[in-house]
């Protein structure tokens, strides 16, 4: 919501603006991946199965999907749990999330040209 506002009232650069929250939202599910390293989960979820297997059957790419509510965060704290290589991990989740910025600023710009 914070990136479309500042989108809408112009506030800066769009790829300034979509690097920042990338910036933001990737170190929070950074944060996930540690704490699933140091704090592992018990089986209490039901997303906690479904999570476990694409991460198991895909990879770190599955980390594309971090940007998803609930489930995102679940599969960064996975990753850690499962003990991943960091390369894989911080490329794919940066990646999901910023592809959902781009997507989020590509929606809001051209909803402000559709509106004038």
């Amino acid at each position: 919501m914070v990136l479309v506002a500042l989108l809408v009232a112009g506030s800066g650069p769009t790829w300034l603006l979509i690097l920042i929250a990338t910036m933001g939202n990737s170190l929070g599910g950074l944060t996930n991946v540690i704490l699933g390293r140091f704090f592992p989960l018990r089986e209490q979820s039901r997303w906690y199965g479904k999570a476990t297997g694409w991460l198991v059957r895909f990879g770190p790419a599955t980390l594309l999907l971090s940007w998803l509510p609930v489930v995102g965060d679940l599969l960064c704290l996975l990753a850690g749990l499962l003990r991943m290589n960091w390369g894989p991990v911080i490329f794919f989740l940066c990646l999901g999330k910023a592809l959902r910025y781009i997507v989020v600023a590509a929606a809001t710009v051209q909803g402000i040209a559709w509106w004038h």
